[in-house]
């Protein structure tokens, strides 16, 4: 299996570190740790953007999808970069396609999808994203 992304394809990117406790007994980074990963990305970008209020906030996101692809093995202690882009922009759901490049590679080691509901804090139902969300949404969207 081959990436179907290049770094060109992404709209937002992040500086990522990996960790000493990222390997994993094969001596590669863990695929757990892709997940984290991408979690960090989604929402630095969201907070960053002042699109997210995480502690109060009136909506939350919560994550009913996820999913990842990896095609080069990762390592400690490797310089990554996370990159961002949306998908789909729905009422009340996003789905997000992020990637992992090593540090100034443009094939991506690894690729994956992530799909946030956004939902009323207190009564978990869903949620209209708000003008605010949206607009940050939008400028990573192709």
């Amino acid at each position: 299996m081959k990436p179907e992304t290049v770094r060109a394809d992404y709209r937002h990117f992040l500086p990522l570190q990996t960790r000493w406790a990222d390997n994993d007994i094969y001596g590669h980074v863990n695929n757990v740790v892709y997940y984290g990963l991408f979690d960090t990305l989604v929402n630095e970008y969201l907070i960053a953007s002042g699109a997210l209020d995480i502690h109060q906030g009136a909506i939350i996101g919560l994550v009913v999808e996820t999913g990842c692809n990896y095609f080069a093995p990762l390592e400690f202690p490797q310089k990554l970069e996370g990159a961002l882009r949306v998908a789909r922009i729905g009422n009340s759901s996003v789905q997000y396609e992020l990637a992992i490049f090593k540090e100034g590679e443009n094939a991506p080691a690894a690729e994956g999808r992530f799909t946030h509901v956004y939902v009323d804090r207190e009564t978990r139902r869903p949620a209209i994203l708000p003008d605010a969300l949206r607009t940050a949404l939008e400028k990573i969207s192709p």
